[in-house]
């Protein structure tokens, strides 16, 4: 059903990374929510004010807000896709991310007030109506939130959504709420135990969890969250992929929003070389970044010392150094200026985060091995912040 919809109201549905196209996914997940939702949320009121069930018509409101937030997600998409302008150069993409925390805050104050509608309930519960079509109808609404949760988090999965996937999850925790009602129904029907009030809270948690849940998914990103390691690792495959290339380094990843992703990189070549080839496939590089992964990439062209024996000796003996060290990641640029007292061994170390040593601690370690290997090495370090996510 899900790739029927795709396939029919999507143009070129399988260039995800066209922003026009990941435009179109949005466009459709929001519909699909709205339908879907508005459907439920007419079922669930109907029922819940038939049988008297608190939890039901909580579950309904919850439904509805579901609907006003796919309304929403459809908006962002829209705004989101807006081009560049003078006041945001960068575009509008990140208004997805602002459009998810304005759900996220709707739904949490939603969650609130139905907490006290269930808390009163509790304290003057009223016996429930019970009968076949309510456990029908809440059956169907259970297997709609299903299919609604794979179609969300799916699609969120092929356009690299953090909306759509947290919606998706949503529609999860709603399975498991609405499932709950029911169990109360039938609870009530078998032993005449009225939980549900009970039941009510526990929708009202559920949707205040969600809602957390959601904050937490897309703030992270407007707070400058560390690049998805499949997209670094395939920027670094690409750009290692050229001969010519020796190794790469200070690759920085900014997310401005979905589609709208810019990198710089340092890039190193052979300083022998041909400087116009060199130069030529630094541009290649930038273009076929541009072109396959729709990132606007900067690559800097970083001469390396491919004929000194003592900087590859050097390099190898100072990696040997910094291995055991946990958070110190690997050194490049280095160079070697020589005098006539004393050598100064020039270089870059990559700590990231994990890294427990203060940056004065760790030079002061690095001078005193750096001087072991020879007293006539001073070292001049510099050092740089890894800004990609490191597992190790």
């Amino acid at each position: 059903m899900r790739k029927l919809l795709i396939k029919t109201f999507i143009k070129n549905y399988e260039n995800v990374k066209d922003p026009k196209v990941r435009e179109s996914y949005g466009k459709l997940a929001g519909a699909v929510g709205i339908f879907s939702n508005l459907l439920l949320c007419i079922m669930k009121l109907s029922i819940g004010f038939f049988v008297s069930s608190i939890a039901i018509i909580a579950d309904g409101i919850n439904n509805l807000a579901d609907a006003s937030s796919s309304i929403i997600t459809l908006i962002g998409f829209k705004l989101a896709a807006m081009p560049e302008d003078e006041e945001h150069p960068y575009g509008h993409a990140r208004i997805e991310y602002l459009t998810g925390l304005f759900i996220s805050f709707i739904i949490i104050i939603l969650g609130f007030k139905l907490l006290t509608s269930s808390f009163d309930k509790i304290l003057h519960p009223d016996p429930l109506k019970f009968s076949i079509i309510t456990v029908i109808i809440l059956i169907i609404s259970i297997l709609i939130k299903i299919w609604q949760c794979l179609f969300n988090i799916k699609t969120g999965k092929e356009i690299n959504s953090s909306a759509l996937k947290a919606t998706g999850t949503d529609s999860k925790n709603d399975v498991i709420a609405t499932s709950a009602v029911l169990i109360s129904i039938i609870i009530a029907r078998l032993t005449n135990l009225q939980l549900d009030g009970y039941m009510g809270c526990l929708v009202a948690l559920f949707i205040m969890y969600s809602g957390i849940q959601l904050i937490k998914e897309t703030s992270s990103p407007l707070l400058g969250q560390a690049p998805d390691s499949e997209l670094v690792n395939e920027i670094e495959k690409r750009i290692n992929s050229y001969d010519e290339v020796l190794g790469i380094h200070d690759l920085a990843v900014h997310d401005y929003g979905p589609g709208r992703i810019f990198a710089s990189v340092h890039v190193e070549v052979d300083a022998y070389g041909d400087l116009i080839a060199s130069h030529d496939i630094i541009d290649n590089i930038e273009k076929s970044v541009n072109k396959d992964l729709k990132i606007n990439l900067v690559a800097h062209m970083d001469p390396v010392d491919t004929k000194d024996p003592l900087v590859f000796e050097l390099k190898e003996k100072i990696k040997n150094i910094i291995e055991p060290i946990v958070g110190v990641l690997d050194i490049h640029d280095l160079r070697i200026v020589s005098g006539y007292t004393h050598t100064n061994i020039v270089f870059d170390v990559v700590i990231s985060s994990k890294c427990k040593l203060t940056q004065l601690e760790l030079k002061e370690t690095l001078e005193k091995k750096i001087k072991d290997i020879n007293p006539k090495y001073f070292a001049v370090i510099t050092f740089d912040k890894y800004y990609v996510k490191n597992d190790n």
